[in-house]
């Protein structure tokens, strides 16, 4: 297991001290990790910390930026919780050298990977909130996301994702959205992989299986994307 100072390291850095540590390593065991050893991963954790993620960011720049449309609060909201902004905030955390992972994903380089960041730094998250609550985790995540947000709209980095990329795609093509459907869902409960379709306006399908629902959007979404490329 992790070495204590690299887990006390990060604490420090998120400003928050778990009473149950064990919370703390769940949210740090990825899938690959924990079914080579018979653990308890941390996706169910990072579905949690997606939620309190945004509602916690969605305050911050409600009182944050008092004069901005709803739509502007939107765009910046999506760009501070987009896998590369997260993946962002976890390496300024260090988080990667605290992940538990198997040795597969160890060898690709799943330590440095965006999405392997992202989704840690949304179960830690997650643990933050079981383990103290709403008030934590707001503390948490406006100390951790500080640097990261900017004084003005105007200097909000793009980072848009799979799904926003596509629709505005979609939008600029054919004056409507893509609509995703969760076609099905397979396997154990602790191993489930979830298949997902997106329909675009012109008819096309896509579908995409993984780990998480949300992870399946955004694969098809870039299948989609790739497919629309290469038919324009």
């Amino acid at each position: 297991m992790k070495n204590n100072d690299n887990l006390n390291d990060l604490q420090k850095k998120l400003g928050f001290y778990f009473k149950d540590s064990d919370l703390l390593t769940q949210a740090l065991t990825h899938s690959s990790f924990a079914n080579e050893h018979g653990l308890e991963h941390n996706e169910r954790l990072e579905f949690l910390g997606d939620a309190v993620l945004e509602l916690c960011i969605s305050r911050v720049l409600f009182f944050g930026f008092p004069d901005a449309s709803e739509g502007h609060l939107t765009k910046l909201r999506a760009g501070l919780v987009s896998e590369q902004s997260l993946a962002r905030v976890a390496r300024s955390l260090s988080l990667g050298e605290c992940i538990y992972l198997g040795k597969g994903e160890e060898h690709q380089g799943g330590r440095d990977r965006d999405s392997v960041l992202s989704d840690t730094l949304e179960a830690v998250l997650g643990a933050v909130y079981l383990d103290s609550g709403y008030s934590a985790s707001q503390e948490c995540i406006q100390k951790v996301f500080r640097e990261f947000i900017p004084e003005s709209f105007e200097l909000m980095p793009s980072f848009k994702d799979y799904k926003s990329r596509l629709q505005e795609a979609t939008q600029s093509l054919f004056k409507a959205r893509p609509v995703y459907i969760l076609v099905e869902s397979t396997g154990p409960e602790h191993e489930k992989i979830y298949r997902v379709q997106v329909e675009l306006p012109n008819g096309m399908k896509v579908d995409a299986s993984e780990s998480s629902v949300k992870k399946a959007e955004q694969k098809a979404a870039g299948k989609a994307i790739r497919m629309l490329s290469r038919n324009s």
